[in-house]
Parts: C-alpha cells; sequence; structure tokens
C-alpha cells in the first residue's frame, strides 16, 4: 500500500481510503459480515476510512465504530455532515445549530472521543459560509475534530471559503471530495487545479463509474433498468439515451486496453484515479469481501505514460462523459 501526505495537513494517509455507503440496510446490512471486511482491508494496509452520518441514517457510522475499538489511534477517520437526519425542521444543512449537533451524533455512533476529517457533505446556499466555517474552526479548537473539509462543492465555492477563511482569521478546507473516474474528468479543468493551489487533499469518491468500469455494463447487452441502481436513476443507465452510449463505446476501448497492460477494468480505473498529482486518496466502496479483494489487487499498480496516453485519446482530459452531480442527493 502506498502512502501521501493528506494536503497540507501532515496527517499520511493510504492512497486507496475505504467507503463505507455499502455498510447499510437494502446494501450490506450484516454488521457482523461489514465489520470483517473494514478488518480485511486495514490488515492489506488502509488506514483512511470515509462515512458519512446520512448512510443509513447514521448505521454506517456505527458499523464503523464496531470495526474500529481497539484500532482507532492507528485509523484516519472522515465523515460528513449536511442532509436530512430523521424527522422535523433544522436537522439539517451547514448552520452552527445543526453542525454542533451533528457532530455530537457522529462522535457517539463512531464511539471515538474525536474526528480526523470532518465534511461538509453538501454546500448550503441558506447559511453564509462564513457561519459554517466558522463553527468548524471551533470544533478544530475543542479537540473534537482535527481537520476540515468539503465534499462536492463547485471550485469557486471552494475559493470563496478560503478567501472568507482569510479575511475572518477561520480555519479552512484541507480537503475536497469530488466525484473522478476515467468517464467523469471534468474536475481536472477547474476543481483539482484550486485544490493544488490552496494545498488541499482530494480524496475522489466514484472511480468505477457508479459500475461502468466494472465490466458489469457492456455494449449490446441488455440493460435491466428495474432493479438496483438503475432503477434509481434509469436516466444514468438506459444505453438508448446517447450519453450512455459514449460510456459503453468508452468501456470497450478502456476493457481492450486493460487487457493489454494485463489488469481487469477496475484495477485501471482505480489506478487511473491516483495518477493525477492533485488526488491523495481514491475512495473505494465494496460491498462484499469479493469486491475489496478485487479493488485491493490492483493497489500496486501504477500507470505508464503510454497507457495515461491511451486513456487520454479515448477520454480527453478535462470531459465528462456524463454528469456525476446528477446522480447526487437533492439538496435537503
Amino acid at each position: 500500500m502506498r502512502y501521501r501526505t493528506l494536503g497540507r495537513t501532515g496527517i499520511e494517509v493510504s492512497v486507496h481510503c475505504l467507503g463505507t455507503m455499502m455498510f447499510q440496510d437494502g446494501c450490506n446490512s450484516d454488521h457482523d459480515d461489514c465489520v470483517r471486511i473494514i478488518h480485511a482491508a486495514l490488515d492489506q494496509g488502509i488506514n483512511f476510512v470515509d462515512t458519512a452520518d446520512m448512510y443509513g441514517q447514521g448505521e454506517s457510522e456505527e458499523i464503523v465504530g464496531k470495526a474500529l475499538r481497539g484500532r482507532r489511534d492507528d485509523i484516519v477517520l472522515a465523515t460528513k455532515a449536511h442532509f436530512q437526519m430523521g424527522e422535523g425542521r433544522n436537522r439539517s444543512g451547514n448552520s452552527r445549530r445543526w453542525m454542533l449537533k451533528a457532530v455530537e451524533d457522529s462522535l457517539r455512533r463512531l464511539d471515538t472521543d474525536w474526528i480526523d476529517l470532518y465534511q461538509v457533505h453538501f454546500p448550503d446556499h441558506s447559511t453564509d459560509i462564513e457561519e459554517t466555517l466558522s463553527v468548524l474552526s471551533d470544533l478544530m479548537r475543542q479537540g473534537k475534530i482535527r481537520a476540515f473539509g468539503c465534499s462536492n462543492f463547485p471550485a469557486d465555492e471552494i475559493v470563496e471559503a478560503h478567501h472568507v477563511s482569510e479575511w475572518r482569521g477561520l480555519g479552512r478546507f484541507r480537503t475536497a471530495q469530488p466525484p473522478y473516474s476515467i468517464l467523469a474528468r471534468g474536475i481536472e479543468a477547474s476543481l483539482l487545479p484550486v485544490v493544488e493551489r490552496y494545498g488541499m487533499g482530494a480524496l475522489v469518491w466514484s472511480p468505477l463509474a457508479f459500475g461502468f468500469l466494472t465490466g458489469k455494463h457492456r455494449k449490446g447487452r441488455p440493460v435491466d433498468l428495474t432493479t438496483g441502481r438503475a432503477a434509481l436513476r434509469p436516466a444514468l443507465f438506459d444505453p438508448a439515451i446517447a450519453e450512455n452510449a459514449a460510456k459503453l463505446d468508452a468501456v470497450e476501448q478502456l476493457i481492450e486496453l486493460a487487457t493489454s497492460i494485463g489488469c481487469t477494468l477496475p484495477e485501471l480505473a482505480v489506478a487511473f484515479t491516483v495518477a493525477h498529482p492533485a488526488v491523495t486518496s481514491a475512495i473505494i466502496g465494496p460491498r462484499t469481501m469479493a469486491q475489496l479483494d478485487g479493488l485491493l489487487k490492483g493497489a500496486a499498480l501504477t500507470l505508464d505514460d503510454a497507457t495515461l496516453d491511451r486513456i487520454d485519446e479515448i477520454v480527453p482530459p478535462g470531459v465528462n462523459l456524463y454528469n456525476p452531480a446528477a446522480s447526487l442527493p437533492r439538496d435537503h
């Protein structure tokens, strides 16, 4: 396993981050199995775990808390807050009122005294960014969090946040968590340069492009739009839509490329994301032990210039073959 420094925090993290969104009811609800998967990832060198309060309405955090008992000091633990939690008003967003409650709830579920990286899961345009940065700075001074970052923020809002931090003498976003894959390279044009400019770490999600880079979805094969992710967002998978046809065309070429260098498509996909100098870690989100094993087989894979050049020919730099933002949950 390789390790990199998370921005300028001085914290060293594995280039593969274990994402735990699949550890909840409707995905993998067997807590003991989820704990085994987490332990297997840690045993293979992963020291970075990412979750969120909204994953299973806290269920994922509870599973992570169980898995990290006795191993907490060796793990860099990240979680997120923003989306609606439970019934009622003022139980979402990025306000001081909610963030103070949300962090205490996460600490309890995670069974820990501190969170290494606390992330704002989504922008909240009803709350002044100064208020959000102020409460996060207070939480850091209190020792409840070690650093804070943002997730799914556009480049211009990250720049604004850094300006406010400087003007008001507040802590600043140390990380960004955007979607990034061979099929969705749009962040290379603006967001990743901003991350580099401000010395931030980038932990990218969906390196397998919502399953398109697993090899499961192939050109000419029928797609069942009534089950799984396809049932939730059929527009992302319907091959009759030109955008999806373009993804499938690219997948065929990428499978051929992966075969030529002796790896699988998922291994190629994950290795690509961590090849960018601005990316610190790629989040892998296995549901099963077999999926974890398959993803970690490529942990040591480094792509040479010829392979990266061929990927650029299939999907040019800075180009999205689809809009990953279309898959995001709705804002509160």
